[in-house]
């Protein structure tokens, strides 16, 4: 191999790496990008055993591939969308390019972090039920039904309105976007694990949620005011609101 070679070889593994840091790690794509991965193998592996005279093995893999290959795009086709959107779009580019262009603007304006708090004390001091959801950009797919378009300012009040047991949202998530109320009653996929008997169907929602995606749920209890966060398929409870501030600030900045 010559050194020409060794070179652009070097330079395209950096910008695969770039390219995944920024876009896919951490989102609902990095499973797409996972089985991607796998199909390489399967169709580099039939090959070699085309070569090796293994004819019937390697045609047996070689169809495998294709009929998986096929099943991705179907399976997969949600994420592909919302792919193929985010890469045509500024936003995306601007990500892919500077990160993300709200961030610094997040890091001064800590007026939503506070409502958010100030919000979830009084609800789990009350025993009033609440689902907030922290999503990546690419992880909309994933919510069964996203609810009733909001897209208002972050207040207690207006969160305290949203989960007050008699309105018509208040069994749904609030769904955090751009540092505002994005949407409100929205439906999350529900978790199929066997959980403890003390955990109700928010706890389940929250949890279905960040099993299938990289999205983050605040989660009040209704019935023992306990507070929750639910990430990466698994559940911590949280009863010093310093701590659970300084995570909601990291999940904010993402």
């Amino acid at each position: 191999m010559h050194v020409s070679e060794i070179i652009q070889l070097a330079i395209i593994v950096v910008l695969v790496f770039y390219f995944y840091k920024r876009l896919i790690q951490n989102t609902a794509s990095e499973k797409l990008v996972r089985g991607i991965l796998g199909l390489v193998l399967l169709w580099v592996f039939s090959f070699v055993c085309t070569m090796v005279h293994f004819d019937l093995l390697g045609a047996f893999l070689h169809w495998t591939a294709l009929f998986l290959s096929i099943s991705l795009i179907v399976v997969f086709q949600p994420e592909l969308r919302k792919f193929m959107a985010l890469m045509g779009s500024v936003q995306g580019w601007r990500k892919l390019f500077f990160g993300s262009e709200d961030k610094e603007l997040h890091s001064r304006d800590t007026s939503g972090l506070d409502a958010i708090v100030s919000a979830v004390e009084y609800m789990s001091a009350k025993h009033t039920g609440a689902l907030i959801v922290f999503p990546t950009m690419l992880d909309e797919s994933v919510i069964e039904r996203k609810g009733v378009l909001v897209d208002a300012k972050i207040t207690s009040e207006l969160l305290l309105t949203i989960f007050f047991n008699k309105t018509p949202l208040h069994d749904g998530a609030v769904i955090i976007e751009n540092n505002r109320v994005a949407y409100a009653g929205a439906i999350l996929p529900l978790s199929q694990n066997n959980l403890n008997w003390k955990y109700g169907t928010r706890h389940r929602a929250a949890l279905g949620l960040s099993e299938a995606s990289s999205a983050t749920v605040l989660v009040v209890s209704e019935e023992s005011g306990d507070i929750s966060i639910a990430e990466k398929g698994k559940i911590t409870k949280y009863d010093d609101l310093k701590k659970l501030r300084s995570k909601l600030e990291k999940i904010m900045k993402k």
